[in-house]
Formats: structure tokens, C-alpha cells, sequence
């Protein structure tokens, strides 16, 4: 395929990641549409002109243009993408099992890529009817200013660019159908807190064979698009003990994104909140600070673009890492390490990199050779040759 549609104005980050994306695409010797959710008949009409019938996929962020907006929708009901030839290749950025009702209405010429290999392994056991693309891992992005600033000429000593939500959010889809389902749930949280390395559908499994050894493949499936809330408790609840153990020990965390002020703390002075920003205005912040944090959102096999997006800006990575990951990240070298299961170690982590500016210099230099590596640019090459022969 020569043509390519992509998608932004609507999730932000995921637009910001197609904007980079159509830049690199370009460098290809691609032609690239953005189509800007936004305006959808303005973009609709300038799509219909570009596009041309059996030459053109669209290259999608969860579902973007195949989520049934009427602009793309004939008389029947039914995609335009199917009458006009088009494949639709769709970056799942979340688990699969957020999407069973859109892979159900998916179109007709559909492909997925998965940021996570567990969700490829999720898409080939309980969807082995539809086509998967290479692995794709999210990449990073340098925002373009010719110098990165030292360690002593940043402004902040630690950094988290992300979301955060109370798990008491998610208590009323645990405890909605009696005490016996709440405990049952609460034992799989407890599960998944205590040994972090397991993913969501691997606990649910293991429970539901305890309690049913009979239940059968076409039960399990169905199961799995019940439990996103399990996912989304264990990993808000993770996030917010990171951060909590840091800010409760003295150290001043600077969170740019929702719902922090949800966060209980003992010492909510070092919690800084600078509420929610834009892609590139996360990538200033973590250019102006010392360390930034990631705590993974339970990709067990898969990365995610804070870690790059540190590297390349030039702040010492501290992340929690996976058995893919491990391969990458070598810690001391080009970022530093903690585990979720010693989070207790984090505090003094953060002491001895900040009273050490040379080492955090080491590390960031290392790291930005890594980050250089795993750049969309380097996606874009990787996905190359599979898009030329579709």
C-alpha cells in the first residue's frame, strides 16, 4: 500500500503518536492523510479525494475510524472501507479485552497490531480468525531543541506524566453482585498486588478453573471482556502506591495528568499536582526534570513511550520492568530499576541518583543511545516492508 489514512482529535496522545508517525511514513516515500476526528466532513470529503480504491489502508490507534461514526457508515449500516477497498490495520494501545463489541463490527478487511505480545498471544487463543500484523511497541519522541539541559539547570527533582484514578472508582463493579462475587474478585486483586509479574487474564483463569475445572473455551472468552475492571483497579492502585512511597518519604513528586488529587497521602506538600497537559507539554517536563517515573500499565511483554520519551529527553528513567523489557533496560546503565513488590526501596533509589549528578549524567547518556533506538522512526522502519506488501 502506497496511501495511508491515520486519525488524531480525538484521544490526544494517540493523535500525537500519528503525527509522528505520518512524518516518518512520509520519509518512506508514503502518501499520508491525517484525518482530524473534529472535522469530520471537511476531513471526509479532502479522504474521499485522496483515497484511492485497493491502494489505501487506514493505520488506526484503537479503533479510530471503526468505531461505527456515521461518516463512515453507508445507508446499511455497513463500513465504506469494505465498498472502497480499504484495509483497516487498527494499533490496539489497550488489551484486547476492551474491544470485544469493535472486533465484533470490525470490517470486513481488518488487521491488528498489539504494543504488548500478551495481547498478541490473547488475539491468536480466543480470536484466531482475525489477521495479526508484526508487534509494534510504542515508540519515543525527542522534542526538538538542538541542547538537553544538564542535571543542576532542571527544575524538578522527579516527574510522572500520566493519569491517575481512585480504585474506590472501581468498587462498585466489584462488590455489584453480592459478598461471594467481592470476595471472589478481591482474591484475584490480592492475587495480582502480591505477585505484580502476572497478567489480569492469567489470574481470572487460573480462579475460574479453581471454582469451574469444567468451564470451556467459548466460556472463558466471554469472560474476559468482564473483567477491565480488575485491570484498570490493580493499576491505578499500583501507580498510586509508587508515587504515594515517594511523596510520603520526603520527596516532591511533580504529576501532570487527571485525578491526582485523589491520591491519599501523609504528606500531600510533596505531591505537586500540575494537573493534566498536552503530548509535547509532557515531554517539556520531563526535559526540565532530573528523574522521570514510569510505572508500567500492566504490559507484561510490551513497553510503554514514557520510558523512551525519557530517554530521549534526557531525564533518568526509573521504571518497573518485564521479561521484554529486561532485554532493553539494564539497570545503572541507561535507566534505574525498582520492583513493584519492594516499592519500599524507592525512596533511597531517588536519594542516591539525585546526590550523584555525575552518575545521573552516565545514565541519561546511555540512555539516550537507547532511546534513539526506539524511536517512531524506528517503528516506521520496522513496519516498512510488511506495509509494502499488503
Amino acid at each position: 500500500m502506497k496511501k495511508l489514512i491515520l486519525f488524531e482529535g480525538d484521544i490526544e496522545t494517540q493523535g500525537y503518536f500519528s503525527e509522528q508517525m505520518k512524518k516518518e511514513l512520509l520519509r518512506l516515500g508514503y502518501d499520508v492523510y491525517l484525518y482530524d476526528l473534529k472535522k469530520p466532513w471537511k476531513s471526509t470529503g479532502e479522504m474521499l479525494r485522496f483515497l484511492e480504491k485497493g491502494n489505501t489502508m487506514l493505520l488506526s490507534f484503537n479503533f479510530h475510524g471503526m468505531c461505527q461514526e456515521p461518516q463512515f457508515l453507508d445507508e446499511n449500516g455497513t463500513y465504506i472501507w469494505d465498498a472502497l477497498d480499504v484495509k483497516c490495520c487498527n494499533i490496539l494501545a489497550d488489551h484486547p479485552y476492551y474491544y470485544y463489541k469493535l472486533l465484533a463490527q470490525r470490517p470486513r478487511n481488518y488487521c491488528q497490531l498489539s504494543i504488548d505480545k500478551n495481547h498478541e498471544a490473547f488475539m491468536r487463543r480466543f480470536f484466531p480468525e482475525i489477521e495479526l500484523g508484526p508487534f509494534l511497541p510504542l515508540g519515543g519522541t525527542q522534542i526538538s531543541h538542538p541542547v538537553l539541559k544538564k542535571m543542576p539547570e532542571r527544575s524538578m527533582d522527579v516527574v510522572f506524566t500520566g493519569n491517575y484514578a481512585s480504585p474506590s472508582r472501581f468498587e462498585k463493579y466489584i462488590t455489584r453482585l453480592g459478598d461471594e462475587y467481592t470476595a471472589f474478585y478481591y482474591e484475584m486483586i490480592d492475587s495480582l498486588l502480591a505477585d505484580p509479574s502476572q497478567t489480569v487474564e492469567a489470574v481470572v483463569e487460573h480462579f475460574l478453573r479453581r471454582e469451574i475445572p469444567q468451564v470451556t473455551e467459548a466460556e472463558l472468552k466471554e469472560t474476559m471482556q468482564n473483567i477491565t475492571f480488575l485491570d484498570l483497579y490493580v493499576r491505578y492502585k499500583t501507580r498510586g502506591e509508587v508515587v504515594k512511597t515517594l511523596v510520603d518519604a520526603g520527596i516532591k513528586v511533580h504529576v501532570f495528568g487527571d485525578k491526582w488529587n485523589e491520591l491519599p497521602c501523609e504528606r500531600p506538600e510533596n505531591l505537586i499536582n500540575g494537573d493534566s497537559l498536552f503530548s509535547e507539554e509532557c515531554l517539556e517536563k520531563i526535559r526540565d526534570s532530573r528523574i522521570s517515573l514510569n510505572v508500567l500499565p500492566w504490559f507484561k511483554l510490551g513497553a510503554h513511550d514514557r520510558i523512551y520519551n525519557t530517554m530521549l529527553n534526557g531525564a533518568v528513567c526509573l521504571t518497573d520492568t518485564n521479561p521484554y523489557l529486561d532485554g532493553i533496560l539494564r539497570d545503572g546503565e541507561n535507566c534505574r530499576l525498582f520492583s513493584l513488590t519492594r516499592k519500599e526501596e524507592l525512596p533511597d533509589i531517588v536519594r542516591s541518583l539525585l546526590a550523584d549528578p555525575a552518575k545521573m549524567e552516565q545514565i541519561t547518556e546511555a540512555g539516550l543511545k537507547t532511546g534513539l533506538q526506539n524511536t517512531w522512526a524506528q517503528r516506521m522502519d520496522q513496519l516498512d516492508p510488511w506495509l509494502r506488501r499488503q
